[in-house]
């Protein structure tokens, strides 16, 4: 070790020392403080650290976190965590690189002053050549232990480059991920598209189907004149085109008002055809062939047996006719049609003398008007209840007329009046339920209810359109249930 010759002034200590600390740049404004603690061991102070937990503890909490929820979070989200974290892990490494600057500047710092405290013990004795030699060992173990932090500085430096290369390769994963969900969506949009244009096709095609094609001479000289039209409008007269379409519309109107006859007159032609057929039957049915009225038979001749001494069966068939069956328990001479009937026509057999005469429907049964409305509203409801008057128990006549309350739900039906429950069950295959098939006070106000075998009622409601919408309502929630709600030997 170069020993300071005992010739050299207090001056030119001073200015050594001054040029130590002037190519010196101090990443804190303040010396460290160290001790000296057993076995001549630099120990440095603790000191309070009020910044919080270091950059990279941050980064790889949040690492942690994005690898325990990437599989409830979005490709798109994953990917801007990680070009997060990417950014993260670059600002890291740029502070790795300053701490490496500052660990240099510490190393030639440490040189420098170690130099002069050589150059001081030569000029000290006693008690202050010891202070020295205690400082140069401090000097000493301070550079192991900088040397000791390079090497973890180095560490963490590698594994900041290792983390940035997996969160760079992630971002570019997540990215292309990105972009097949993206390539998939764009895919399925495009076949939406195609599939909504196929439907919108099928529609205008079953649209133009459904059009009249009858053609008739009104409607060939229209084509014609819509023809000539269009070779107009390509010889560039406006005028003349402009009267063709005025001769269109008039002529379209004149065909409207003439449809409007025609069904007037098939109309009329229906009802004389069905008179002179009435002249030459014994029975017809007087009624209107509607849900909520009553079908009434009654003889057109002086010759028709009496309906009192005849057997009497009613049916309903397809409307082509090919396909009929028995309506079980109609065999009187009204008939009350309930919601099974629309659709169908009506017929009825006369049996007298060992002679059958049939009546049937000119046309199949219509719904009610504004009934399909009433129903879907109902059936929104949790129940409906509906005002009724016991007509009949088990086939006998009830004598009390007091108000009963018929509650149709989505599991049971109950009949009760107030908190007395006459009766209450759940929809099963024993259950029927159906209009009146009999001659009672008002049949198309009421409706028969067998609720298990042994017990049944006649329910009379307060109109035609609560009596069929109950009807409707309680079969739609008896076949939720997996039950078919009908009359006796009814084929639903």
């Amino acid at each position: 070790m170069t020993k300071i010759s005992p010739e050299i002034d207090e001056t030119v200590l001073t200015e050594s020392i001054l040029a130590v600390s002037a190519d010196v740049s101090f990443a804190s404004d303040h010396f460290p403080k160290y001790k000296l603690g057993p076995d001549n061991q630099i120990l440095e102070e603790p000191r309070g650290d009020n910044n919080g937990p270091s950059l990279k503890e941050v980064v790889e909490r949040e690492t942690t976190q994005l690898s325990e929820q990437h599989k409830r979070l979005s490709v798109r989200d994953l990917a801007s965590k990680f070009d997060k974290n990417l950014a993260a892990a670059a600002k890291l490494a740029d502070e790795a690189k300053l701490r490496e600057v500052a660990s240099l500047e510490g190393h030639v710092l440490l040189k420098k002053l170690r130099d002069a405290l050589e150059s001081l013990r030569g000029r000290m004795a006693g008690r202050d050549k010891e202070d020295v030699e205690k400082a140069i060992s401090m000097v000493e173990a301070l550079a192991v232990k900088l040397t000791q932090k390079e090497g973890e500085l180095i560490q963490e430096k590698f594994e900041v480059k290792k983390l940035a290369n997996f969160l760079k390769q992630a971002s570019e994963d997540a990215k292309k991920l990105v972009n097949q969900e993206k390539s998939f969506a764009c895919a399925e949009i495009e076949s939406a598209r195609a599939v909504v244009q196929r439907f919108g096709e099928a529609l205008d095609e079953q649209e133009r189907n459904t059009e009249n094609s009858q053609k008739t001479q009104e409607i060939e000289e229209l084509i014609e004149e819509v023809q000539e039209a269009r070779r107009i409008k390509l010889m560039h007269q406006p005028s003349k085109v402009m009267d063709l379409e005025h001769e269109l519309r008039a002529l379209r109107n004149q065909i409207r008002e003439k449809s409007i006859f025609s069904i007037k007159l098939q109309k009329e032609l229906a009802i004389n055809k069905k008179a002179e057929e009435n002249k030459s039957r014994l029975y017809a049915l007087h009624g209107s062939e509607t849900l909520g009225s009553c079908l009434r038979l009654q003889p057109c001749s002086d010759n028709a047996p009496l309906l009192s001494k005849s057997s009497i069966q009613w049916f309903r068939a397809s409307p082509d006719g090919n396909q009929r069956e028995i309506i079980s328990g109609a065999n009187k001479t009204i008939y009350a049609p309930e919601p099974l009937d629309v659709g169908r026509i009506l017929q009825a057999d006369i049996l007298s003398n060992g002679q059958t005469v049939s009546v049937t429907t000119a046309a199949p049964i219509d719904s009610a008007a504004g009934l399909g409305g009433y129903v879907e509203t109902l059936l929104r409801k949790s129940s409906s209840e509906f005002n009724v008057i016991i007509s009949q128990i088990n086939g006998q006549d009830h004598p009390s007329h007091s108000t009963h309350a018929f509650n149709v739900g989505k599991m049971r039906i109950k009949l009760c009046r107030g908190w007395i429950t006459k009766s209450r069950e759940i929809y099963s295959t024993s259950m029927l339920l159906c209009g009146v098939r009999g001659d009672g006070n008002a049949p198309a106000k009421s409706l028969f209810w067998q609720p298990r075998k042994g017990l049944s009622y006649v329910l009379t409601f307060e109109s035609e359109r609560e009596r069929n919408a109950a009807i409707m309502v309680a079969r739609k929630h008896a076949f939720d249930c997996g039950v078919m709600l009908g009359g006796p030997d009814d084929q639903m």
